[in-house]
């Protein structure tokens, strides 16, 4: 499996397509798999960068469009149904290439994650305990009981506070969806990321918020509150959907929209660099690298070889 991550506005995809295209040249098929959480969403296209299937390039593209707005994305049913395609594609005799930049949906696959189930009655109860209490107070319960992952998940994702809580009380010990410290992998995989420091990342990330709202960001949200996005548990809180749907409201004006959802954008695409970063494994290549692809594929061809570890400013 080739796995390529890093973070958003680097050209995963673009880089994707283009190892696809090298491997079907040299005779063999190769088939790619979303691993970014947005995606999965039908409708969301403009805000999610999602590519077209002109885009596509003739490549089969997997999990994309399976969810609608109202579903809830959980990593864990992800995890089955992207390792269900992967072994899909390898039975056809194709390369499976992962490619996204949700970090713990793409450690979900790779690595050997065992999540714990779920408690309807415990469930219902932490999820009353959110609506009555607010999620600082669930905050507050978890940095107890499970200080690391209460720093991971920040005092303001209600939803995550709530698994999380779940996880201690049905397990008896801290919240484990979490990258390993020794990662035990799935299958067999190289891992290619694309780095960027923060003085170049950081306009292209802002132009291309700018350019989604000027190729009707906002009037694919508008089409999608029939859909329900508004009561959607994961797809109401995207990047760039919730400040749409500010617009939309009234409580934020285009200015505001955009400019707040350039500040998310990029403090998200700093989390994408701290959890990617945690693997030693990891082959890093510059984005922009007028020969990113072939030293791709020279990693493929030698997979034994030292990482090129992330030796980006500490700023970014």
């Amino acid at each position: 499996m080739i796995v390529v991550v890093g973070p958003t506005g680097t050209g995963k995809s673009d880089l994707s397509l283009d190892l696809a295209e090298r491997l079907a040249e040299a005779g063999r098929g190769a088939e790619i798999v979303n691993a970014d959480a947005m995606q999965l969403y039908r409708g969301m296209d403009i805000g999610t960068a999602k590519l077209t299937v002109l885009e596509r390039r003739g490549v089969p593209h997997h999990l994309l469009d399976v969810l609608s707005v109202t579903d809830e994305a959980t990593v864990a049913r992800y995890q089955t149904e992207a390792r269900a395609a992967i072994a899909d594609i390898v039975a056809r005799g194709s390369v499976p290439i992962l490619v996204g930049g949700s970090g713990l949906y793409v450690s979900a696959v790779v690595y050997d994650f065992q999540f714990p189930g779920t408690d309807a009655v415990l469930r219902a109860r932490l999820e009353a305990d959110l609506i009555e209490q607010g999620p600082g107070a669930l905050y507050t319960r978890l940095k107890a009981v499970d200080p690391v992952a209460a720093a991971r998940i920040g005092a303001g994702n209600g939803r995550r506070l709530v698994r999380a809580l779940e996880v201690v009380e049905l397990t008896g010990g801290p919240h484990t969806a979490a990258l390993p410290d020794e990662p035990v992998y799935w299958m067999p995989a190289v891992t290619v990321g694309l780095r960027a420091q923060r003085a170049e990342l950081t306009p292209r990330l802002d132009a291309r918020v700018e350019g989604m709202w000027a190729r009707g960001l906002v009037e694919e949200v508008r089409g999608l509150i029939p859909s329900g996005l508004e009561t959607g548990v994961t797809a109401s809180r995207a990047i760039g959907y919730a400040q749409a749907l500010g617009q939309l409201t009234g409580s934020l004006s285009r200015a505001e929209a955009i400019q707040v959802t350039q500040q998310f954008t990029r403090r998200y695409a700093r989390r994408q660099v701290s959890w990617f970063k945690r693997s030693p494994h990891t082959h890093w290549i510059d984005f922009d690298a007028p020969d990113r692809v072939d030293r791709a594929l020279t990693r493929l061809a030698d997979p034994e070889q030292p990482a090129d570890h992330w030796a980006a400013d500490p700023a970014s």
